[in-house]
């Protein structure tokens, strides 16, 4: 461990490892597997980076994301490792001068796309090779029941049948225990040792609230809380995250859509552009993000409801990954449950396959519904656990206000059940409400002795408590009815009057506590920031890389609070390892001490 806590300080810039990256470090250094579950930005990378740099041989990276491996290899060269990458942008002299290198013993990482490492030729020159270790990046995508699912990794198996000798290590920041379990057995991981570090970001702020009208509640957060950070923005249509984003440009901010529909080269620049430049807003479907390595993401919203809660975490995960503090942001609305449906019902899966992911929706939904702590119900469901309540997520600063709502929620079931259970909520709120409309005469249900006996409610509490009602499973969304309710076996003993129910009151959001317009803290010169900043991009201009390769904001903001007038001072903060020291360090010294003199 010596040796390893000497590249952890020398290379990387760092004082001391996170628990339990000294265990899984350990345990790959003596040539043992491991399945690694940690949060993003929870310092996944250095788990095989360093194992790599300490054994003999080129430690061997499996990753799906070809158009970032770039900007990886990148930083990891300005470290002075020797790193590269093989996929598809390479031309064929190229790919052999790698190739070349990796016989010689000439590198430590190599970056590869699953696709690649799956062919003979592949296969075969890493079996002339000195192979340090295999780690396989974003390992959710090999089980079928994972919201990243990816063919290739299926084949990955393999890798323990000619390489027993070489240990491996599977990285994910979410899997529930039936992923799990299909991770550890189709990667032949049984015997290696399981790290669950937790699932815990607790620098990010989590916020939920109903879609009223969603563009402007998007540009009253962005205007209020992010007018100039760089965020992600997901929507569920290709359609969609177009208009936004043309729509965010007109409002002022550097917006650019992401969607699998786009050519390939826009998608690069696009997600070029967000990497490398400052401010950037990215308005995706769930094409674009995984393993997105851009620390200082402010903000990631939500414009509709996400599937799963795993993809929700995935997600929202990508924002703060330097550990300042960021916003995960969402509305949402029973529309999108239902359209979402929709897209379940239409897909070629199994019916079993439909199951579990209706019952994922409705874990989703479920969340979004709940009054208590939102932090601790999402580490639940990863089977994590929160002592106390955190404090930093909506329920928690703005408690929800609830009401009995047992005689309204009885009024809505018995509605739908003398509708015959064939209507959408729309046409259950008239009857209700009382209307007289030509449809409420068409069925025979001005008759009904439910009509009007909901006329106390308006539209839209109709609406919510409708909403909660299938938050909660009491009523589900008939598709082949074309989104008519259905009762459900948990309705009876409310019905009965066994029970009753608290709903939530729906509120209009109010702008949280201001946490995020910048991430500085309060003591810290603007103006030194601004000019480490402006020192930072130059370099990353002149090289090519996206500003956080040089420094991490977190680092700027250790030189700001420490003011490091000399390279040795300097070599004390967080982040500055002996080569960006050299490369770097006179630069930044003479800022500082330019701004103090």
């Amino acid at each position: 461990m010596s040796q390893a806590r000497t590249i952890l300080q020398s290379v990387f810039g760092f004082d001391a490892f996170r628990p339990p990256q000294d265990q899984i470090i350990d345990a790959l250094v003596a040539g043992d597997d491991a399945m690694v579950i940690m949060p993003t930005g929870g310092g996944k990378s250095l788990c095989y980076q360093i194992p790599a740099l300490v054994r003999e041989g080129c430690g061997v990276v499996v990753s799906p994301l070809i158009a970032l491996m770039q900007d990886q290899v990148n930083a990891l060269r300005l470290l002075g490792v020797r790193a590269a990458f093989l996929n598809s942008t390479l031309d064929p002299q190229e790919a052999s001068e790698i190739e070349g290198a990796l016989r010689r013993g000439e590198l430590d990482l190599l970056y590869v796309a699953p696709e690649r490492l799956n062919q003979p030729r592949m296969l075969s020159l890493l079996q002339q090779s000195t192979i340090a270790l295999f780690a396989i990046d974003e390992a959710h995508c090999v089980s079928q029941w994972g919201h990243d699912f990816r063919a290739d990794y299926l084949q990955l198996g393999v890798l323990a049948e000619l390489f027993p000798e070489v240990p491996r290590i599977a990285l994910t920041a979410t899997a529930d225990e039936r992923t799990r379990g299909e991770i550890i057995r189709r990667l032949g991981l049984e015997h290696g040792g399981h790290f669950i570090a937790g699932f815990d970001r607790p620098n990010i702020r989590y916020r939920i609230a109903l879609k009223h009208n969603a563009k402007t509640q998007l540009l009253k957060f962005l205007k209020d809380e992010h007018p100039r950070d760089a965020g992600i923005v997901y929507c569920l249509s290709r359609k969609k995250t177009e208009e936004i984003a043309s729509w965010l440009t007109l409002q002022g901010f550097n917006a650019l859509p992401y969607h699998a529909g786009l050519s390939t080269q826009l998608r690069a620049t696009h997600q070029a552009r967000f990497l490398r430049e400052e401010g950037v807003i990215v308005v995706a479907t769930i094409a674009f993000g995984m393993g997105i390595d851009k620390p200082d993401v402010r903000f990631v919203a939500h414009l509709d409801l996400p599937k799963t809660v795993e993809s929700y975490y995935q997600e929202t995960g990508r924002a703060g990954r330097d550990g300042l503090p960021a916003d995960a942001w969402m509305v949402y609305g029973l529309q999108d449950v239902i359209k979402l449906r929709q897209m379940m019902e239409g897909s070629e899966g199994s019916e079993e396959h439909k199951r579990a992911e209706q019952h994922r929706l409705n874990a989703m939904l479920g969340f979004c519904e709940i009054t208590s702590c939102r932090r601790q119900a999402l580490l639940a469901y990863f089977d994590d656990e929160l002592a106390e309540p955190c404090g930093n997520c909506d329920t928690c600063l703005e408690p929800a206000d609830t009401w009995d709502g047992t005689e309204a929620a009885r009024m809505a079931l018995s509605t739908a059940y003398h509708t015959g259970q064939r209507f959408g909520v729309n046409h259950l709120i008239d009857v209700l409400r009382g209307s007289e409309s030509d449809r409420i005469f068409q069925f025979d249900h001005h008759k009904l002795s439910v009509h009007g006996i909901g006329k106390a409610l308006s539209n839209d509490q109709w609406r919510s408590v409708f909403r909660q009602l299938v938050a909660r499973g009491l009523l589900s969304v008939d598709l082949e009815r074309f989104g008519a309710l259905k009762l459900e076996e948990r309705c009876r003993p409310l019905l009965r009057g066994e029970e009753g129910i608290q709903l939530r009151r729906d509120v209009k959001q109010k702008t949280a506590k201001r946490q995020t317009r910048s991430p500085l803290p309060d003591d810290i010169d603007v103006s030194l920031w601004e000019a480490l900043r402006e020192c930072r991009r130059g370099f990353a201009e002149e090289q090519n890389v996206p500003p956080y390769v040089i420094f991490h904001d977190s680092t700027l903001q250790e030189m700001c609070g420490c003011l490091p007038t000399t390279l040795e001072l300097l070599s004390e903060v967080s982040g500055v390892g002996e080569r960006k020291l050299e490369k770097y360090g006179p630069a930044f010294v003479r800022v500082i001490c330019d701004h103090l003199a």
